[in-house]
């Protein structure tokens, strides 16, 4: 089984990725690109099926990091995925993902230091 720095990694890179690919495009050319939705939503589900297997001691320490929504809306968009509602992806990729980020790097910080500084080094 991984590691729970190596899920948390996971979904910090995610969000980035997510938030870089609308970081120049408006809610309308969103709606018309299937590349970038796709794209976006493909990141979501990789933070969600990461925060699902986040150990419980981890979000026990941490209860204030969204974990059980974001495995949520994986699970209701991998099993709807032809109902998406495109302006909640939107919404998310737009406003929550910074907020997560942040809140998974302090996560990673206080919880695996080392980690956390080897994020920041260019691969």
């Amino acid at each position: 089984m991984r590691r729970d720095e190596l899920y948390l990694v996971d979904m910090i890179e995610a969000a980035a990725a997510a938030t870089t690919f609308v970081r120049d495009v408006d809610e309308t050319a969103f709606a018309a690109s299937d590349l970038i939705q796709s794209a976006v939503l493909q990141k979501l589900l990789v933070i969600g099926e990461a925060a699902g297997r986040v150990s419980p001691e981890i979000r026990a320490r941490w209860p204030g990091v969204p974990g059980r929504s974001v495995t949520d809306f994986r699970n209701i968009a991998v099993h709807t995925y032809f109902e998406v509602d495109w302006s909640i992806v939107w919404r998310i990729a737009t406003t929550a993902l910074r907020e997560l980020q942040e809140q998974l790097t302090m996560l990673l910080k206080a919880e695996f230091p080392l980690v956390a500084s080897q994020l920041d080094q260019p691969h």
